[in-house]
């Protein structure tokens, strides 16, 4: 049995959420409103200043979906190519993709497990040469979005698509490495035998030095240069998640 190695994607793989750098070109497609463009900007700050637990990450993330009603999963992956050298590259850490070759040279393939839309990881990963991507599986009836999640990567979920991936593969979860940076990926680090953490938010952090494990800070950008391409405006909006966060509210969270 192979040993593998799985990256999270926000704050591990990318220096940001990778559904918030593409709020500029979710509201250019219509996908979300300047209203809830601002409502997600105030509540990204606020999950960037005292973080998140478990149930504020699921309800983001599945709230999120709603604004995905009426599009098209072709029309998502034709948003995420368009956006990936503008946007999504410029906040690659180089530090990942020096251990993905690592992992390679030892025979191991590298996947990216996240809680983001699937089209966006499948994306990023395909770029960025990984072997495949577990995300978010939003519901498709009639060739459009519902809004409804199938398949939701938080938390426990998380863990339980790594192990039904290693056993479809034959990976050995025992001999494989995962990296993450939030203390909601626990279960995710749990189920491997060699968990990372990468730049931990402070409960991961105090986590990881009881137990031991590594930690790892990542700083250095990969495409130094696509920095210049980026409107400034990109940088400072927030996306699905974001507005996810403002739906949660809005209906008492």
């Amino acid at each position: 049995m192979a040993a593998a190695a799985f990256f999270d994607l926000d704050r591990t793989l990318l220096r940001r959420s990778s559904a918030l750098a593409l709020a500029g070109t979710f509201r250019q497609r219509g996908l979300i409103s300047r209203r809830q463009l601002a409502n997600a900007a105030a509540w990204q700050l606020l999950f960037v200043l005292r973080g998140a637990n478990h149930e504020m990450v699921r309800r983001a993330a599945e709230d999120g979906l709603i604004l995905l009603r009426g599009f098209t999963p072709d029309k998502m992956r034709a948003l995420v190519a368009d956006a990936m050298e503008p946007v999504l590259r410029p906040l690659v850490y180089a530090e990942p993709l020096h251990l993905v070759e690592q992992h390679r040279e030892r025979g191991e393939p590298v996947f990216i497990v996240s809680a983001t839309l699937q089209e966006i990881v499948e994306g990023i990963a395909d770029e960025l040469g990984f072997d495949g991507a577990l995300g978010t599986t939003c519901e498709v009836v009639d060739g459009v979005y519902t809004g409804h999640a199938v398949r939701a990567l938080h938390a426990q979920n998380k863990a339980e698509c790594v192990r039904e991936l290693a056993e479809h593969r034959g990976f050995d979860l025992a001999e494989s490495t995962a990296y993450s940076d939030s203390h909601t990926d626990l279960p995710f680090l749990e189920a491997v035998g060699h968990p990372v953490v990468v730049n931990p938010d402070r409960e991961l952090r105090r986590i990881a030095r009881e137990r031991g494990w590594p930690i790892l800070e990542f700083g250095a950008q990969a495409y130094p240069h696509a920095r210049r391409r980026v409107p400034p405006v990109l940088w400072a909006a927030a996306g699905l998640f974001g507005a996810g966060l403002a739906v949660s509210r809005r209906r008492g969270g």
